[in-house]
């Protein structure tokens, strides 16, 4: 008889979490995230509140995002930006832009987050990443109803031809699902290049919020603080990053509150970080705003 054959040995699989944690980050951080936002005031006296545009992909939790900041600030779930259960549902919940003021208890923040109707790959391509482009250089109203098949022109009544320095968004949000996001079709991916080249010529800059983290690791379900050591979501940042041309700097993963009925903190601190991340962007463009103003 011959002697079967022994078979190779397969390397074993890379370990889920990493040696060490890939950001270095402070768990213990809320209540001065917290203070340091509510006391936060914009550069230019003659903004009294900042605009922020939130876009990204259908499901992805644009909505849930804006609740979630709330959430965190009022301690306790807060659910004023409409948020779309149905599964499966592949079209934008939001119709409108609309404009959402974040409130720490009754008091209002100095930043306001303007919902938009998410991106889909099939639509025509022009035609949602006009109107995000027009969004954030303030040509769209808030309260504007969006049209899926026709973006808003300057030959339309409802344009702002001339908009005020406090109409324009000074930082774009990207919300991605960490799930889904490898599966993105190219067509997305594209109108996402399209919308960062425009407006980074304008100097607007840009912070991806990578949500859904607790779904896409089941070491950072089963505990969030595990989310800068694990392996897989590293390698969704960076896939992110070579994708979508965004800095890892500027790319944070979440969780949204979504099923909880109270807040919790390590949801929370992510959240709030994320949120430093996107004011101080936004704060530190407004202050260069002469460079970016045409003659």
């Amino acid at each position: 008889m011959g002697s079967s054959k022994s078979q190779p040995q397969q390397p074993p699989p890379p370990n889920p979490e990493l040696n060490k944690p890939w950001r270095k980050f402070d768990w213990r951080q809320k209540e001065a995230l917290k203070k340091k936002l509510e006391n936060f005031s914009p550069s230019d006296p003659n903004v009294k509140e900042i605009k922020i545009l939130v876009a990204g992909q259908v499901g992805a939790g644009k909505s849930s995002f804006i609740n979630s900041i709330e959430s965190a600030f009022q301690g306790r779930i807060s659910t004023r930006a409409l948020v779309n259960s149905a599964e499966g549902d592949s079209h934008s919940f939001t119709q409108k832009l609309e404009g959402f003021t974040i409130r720490s208890g009754r008091k209002p923040l100095p930043f306001v987050f303007f919902d938009i109707m998410g991106l889909e790959p099939a639509a025509l391509v022009g035609t949602q990443t006009e109107d995000i482009i027009s969004a954030v250089f303030g040509h769209v109203q808030d309260g504007y109803k969006l049209n899926e098949e026709q973006p808003l022109t300057f030959q339309d009544l409802e344009f702002t031809t001339n908009p005020n320095l406090s109409d324009q968004s000074f930082c774009l949000v990207y919300v991605i699902d960490a799930v889904t996001f490898q599966l993105v079709e190219d067509r997305l991916i594209d109108k996402l290049k399209i919308i960062r080249k425009r407006i980074s010529d304008k100097g607007i800059p840009q912070v991806v919020v990578m949500t859904k983290v607790d779904e896409a690791c089941p070491l950072v379900g089963n505990d969030l603080k595990m989310v800068y050591t694990s392996r897989r979501i590293k390698e969704k940042i960076v896939q992110c990053s070579n994708k979508l041309g965004v800095p890892m700097t500027n790319i944070f993963p979440v969780k949204n509150y979504h099923e909880e009925i109270d807040t919790e903190n390590d949801v929370d601190v992510l959240i709030l970080k994320a949120l430093e991340q996107i004011v101080q962007s936004a704060d530190d463009r407004l202050l260069d705003n002469e460079k970016y103003t045409e003659t």
